[in-house]
């Protein structure tokens, strides 16, 4: 079925003096699972400035995606935007886009950006900052990041020459607001991406209290796998009469996603993991616990698989060094847990493997979403023992998911056949080491990896170093305001983490 929504143009003017409309609960806007049917188009038809024109040409990104051709007109027209959009789809050209071009012309005061764009983790907010970065600066925009890990003062500092556009995580950018760092008085346009996930990581106080610094009639973007729950308060609450735009379920039925379940004994699973981790591409293992996380990644690596791990428990630098060996083909196989791979956006990730199965529905269509990215092809896999059968049966059936049931051995042809695995070589990987990459404020990341803020731990990767309530309190020196930086209860006692 195809649905069209209403896309009329409202001028900023106008908007000026619109009031919010209450919706019913229920509303069919947010709930219908239906898929918008969108005319192709070009850049150029968007009504994009011919600065940025030049720049997407000559980073060969040749025409728009739909959830791009969907949104843009209407961002650009000054309307509030609800996009229903899974990873992989283009929704940061999509609001990214229309974000610069409205910035287009004006300049930034001191300390006060013009544009937010709030995301759940750090290595979104980088991913962000690399599409958009040589975007900003082909209009004379200024983008840069403020995220937990990274130096706080070099992106005081940053901020204080005039930022337009910021890329921030919650936690980190209430940090700036309470040190007197940053004002948001003058961010009239603001977009949250992967809405869901903030959600679901338990920043809402901390996005509501951002929002309510900032202009009430200023345009709000956001985007979010599911509409549901937290989001559709926040919704309800911050967005004004949003145009409504779907361009993909929110279930994980992309033509391109081959979801296959294996059931192993406990005996045989090991072997598994590791011929599947010796096949040819890139693979990414999804795994409980940030201690089970480094222990699989060490004997993939005795086996001689070159696998790296990544949870909370590491340093920015440490991460980042991990990301680019994923990213540069050095190890193909990246272990990780939940909340340390969200925000990981790297293309050709041809396998996913659920070595512990999803907590969740929506965790497996977070997890399943690392694949099949942009019209590529991907496998899912869910490595199933007997007492697990039931509750991943389950957990497919919610996310709309029907898997193919395999039971496979080591050295299986239907091993090999599904997922590529093969023998691998025996001789054991040793974990290379390398110079933390720098990253100056020219790239738009607000600092390198050192100085202040190297030994901050993720937690349940939320707090990004702040506090639940926000802007209350001051941190202790050379911390980022959430004491160890882990995240914690409003009496101060330390939360457990999730990624432990």
């Amino acid at each position: 079925m195809t649905v069209t929504f209403n896309s009329g143009h409202t001028s900023p003017s106008a908007r000026q003096h619109r009031k919010p409309r209450t919706r019913p609960a229920g509303d069919a806007m947010l709930h219908n699972d239906a898929v918008e049917s969108v005319k192709a188009t070009t850049w150029a038809e968007l009504g994009l400035p011919e600065p940025l024109l030049r720049a997407l040409a000559d980073a060969g990104i040749t025409s728009p995606f739909p959830i791009q051709s969907a949104t843009i007109p209407d961002a650009l027209a000054g309307r509030d935007v609800l996009g229903r959009a899974q990873t992989g789809s283009g929704k940061t050209l999509a609001f990214g886009l229309a974000m610069l071009t409205r910035l287009n012309g004006g300049r930034a005061r001191p300390k006060h950006p013009r544009a937010l764009i709030l995301v759940p983790t750090r290595e979104l907010a980088m991913q962000v900052a690399d599409s958009l970065t040589p975007l900003a600066k082909s209009l004379g925009l200024w983008c840069r990041t403020a995220v937990g890990g990274m130096a706080f003062t070099r992106q005081a500092d940053a901020l204080s020459r005039g930022v337009d556009l910021l890329i921030a995580t919650p936690g980190r950018l209430s940090d700036h607001v309470r040190q007197g760092t940053a004002s948001l008085s003058d961010v009239n346009f603001v977009a949250l991406d992967e809405a869901d996930q903030m959600a679901d990581m338990g920043f809402m106080p901390q996005v509501r209290e951002i929002l309510d610094l900032t202009p009430a009639r200023g345009q709000r973007l956001l985007f979010s796998a599911t509409l549901d729950g937290d989001v559709d308060r926040l919704v309800r609450a911050y967005l004004t009469d949003p145009v409504t735009h779907s361009v993909a379920p929110s279930t994980a039925s992309v033509t391109t996603m081959d979801h296959h379940v294996f059931q192993v004994s406990h005996q045989d699973k090991q072997d598994i993991i590791t011929e599947i981790g010796a096949r040819e591409g890139r693979t990414i293992m999804f795994v409980r616990t940030k201690h089970h996380v480094d222990r699989l990644a060490e004997r993939l690596r005795e086996k001689g698989v070159h696998a790296a791990a990544l949870h909370g428990g590491k340093t920015q630098g440490q991460r980042n060094r991990v990301l680019a060996d994923f990213k540069e083909g050095y190890a193909p196989v990246l272990v990780a847990t939940d909340v340390a791979a969200r925000g990981i956006h790297v293309d050709d990730i041809s396998l996913v493997l659920h070595v512990d199965p999803a907590a969740d529905h929506k965790d497996y269509l977070h997890r399943a979403g690392r694949t099949a990215r942009a019209g590529a092809s991907g496998v899912v896999v869910t490595l199933v023992t007997h007492d697990q059968r039931r509750m991943v049966r389950r957990m497919t059936d919610r996310a709309g998911v029907r898997a193919e049931q395999t039971t496979v051995r080591p050295g299986d042809a239907e091993l090999a056949r599904i997922t590529g695995a093969q023998q691998p070589s025996g001789e054991p990987v040793v974990e290379r080491r390398r110079e933390s990459p720098r990253r100056g404020g020219g790239r738009g990341y607000g600092g390198g990896d050192r100085g202040g803020y190297q030994g901050s731990r993720e937690g349940h990767g939320h707090r990004e170093g702040g506090r639940p309530g926000g802007f209350r309190g001051r941190p202790r020196r050379g911390e980022s305001g959430g004491g160890n930086g882990r995240p914690q209860r409003p009496g101060g006692r330390p939360r457990r983490s999730y990624d432990s």
